[in-house]
């Protein structure tokens, strides 16, 4: 199993020395995709590979809603695709709770439907550049759609696709208060792995909760359904070397544990 964190690549030199295999790094800052000026330096000179890129879309490109217009998310989509493509960063996560938001009085259905019309036109370049997409169920306090793997996999099944497929985070995950049974259901489906502890989305066991170790039963669903993924850590700020041999030896103790 391969872990990696989420940082920027200029962090990568020390995230390197913390022990971590890789980084996942921010979409919208490593592929600028409204811009015609763009360079993969930052890729080629990290320490680590980027595995993976989070944040797909910013939140002045609307999604859902009326201001949406799916021919500008296609530009968008178009450059950063091709250019993650190039880089060798083959997953990007769909979580911007942002730009999917669904607008207040905005009908739910015409709401889903228009990111059906996004995920099909994105997973479709994304084919073409060797790129998988994942949902990212987002907690309720950051999203108003799409909470939820159960939620997600109706998407992720109605465009059955294979370059879009799910992501669980476990603090959106727990938070959520999700039964393991729906990413049990899920994980033929699931193509990358966030971790964060539910409390005050710390690194994993250092929120202070004595025995904290929810992650026992998340990783035993993963393993019996033969995840080859990667997991990636998405949470508050952490000294990269200083604190991620403990935060390593927990992630990969309960891992071996599972």
């Amino acid at each position: 199993m391969r872990f990696g964190i989420c940082t920027s690549p200029e962090n990568s030199s020390a995230a390197k020395s913390g022990g971590w295999d890789f980084v996942e790094g921010n979409v919208q800052s490593l592929f600028r995709g409204e811009s015609e000026h763009y360079s993969d330096d930052v890729i080629k000179s990290s320490a680590l590979p980027v595995l993976a890129a989070n944040c797909l879309v910013p939140a002045h490109l609307p999604i859902v809603g009326p201001e949406a217009d799916l021919n500008v998310l296609r530009d968008y989509m178009g450059n950063v695709l091709k250019r993650a493509g190039a880089a060798g960063v083959k997953t990007l996560v769909f979580g911007s709770g942002g730009a999917r938001k669904v607008p207040d009085g905005f009908d739910r259905h015409e709401a889903r439907r228009q990111i059906l019309d996004f995920s099909q036109m994105s997973a479709d370049i994304a084919g073409r550049h060797d790129v998988t997409l994942v949902f990212e169920p987002l907690n309720r306090a950051e999203t108003n759609i799409i909470n939820s793997v159960q939620e997600a996999m109706t998407y992720v099944r109605e465009l059955n696709h294979d370059n879009f497929l799910c992501l669980v985070d476990s603090y959106h995950f727990w938070l959520e208060s999700e039964p393991l049974k729906n990413l049990e259901q899920a994980m033929r489906w699931i193509a990358h792995v966030h971790v964060a502890d539910k409390v005050g989305r710390t690194a994993p066991g250092e929120s202070g909760e004595p025995n904290y170790s929810p992650y026992l039963p998340l990783f035993r669903v993963l393993k019996a359904g033969k995840y080859k993924g990667d997991i990636s850590v998405e949470s508050k700020a952490f000294d990269l070397e200083a604190d991620s041999p403990r935060i390593l030896a927990f992630l990969k103790d309960l891992w071996n544990k599972a």
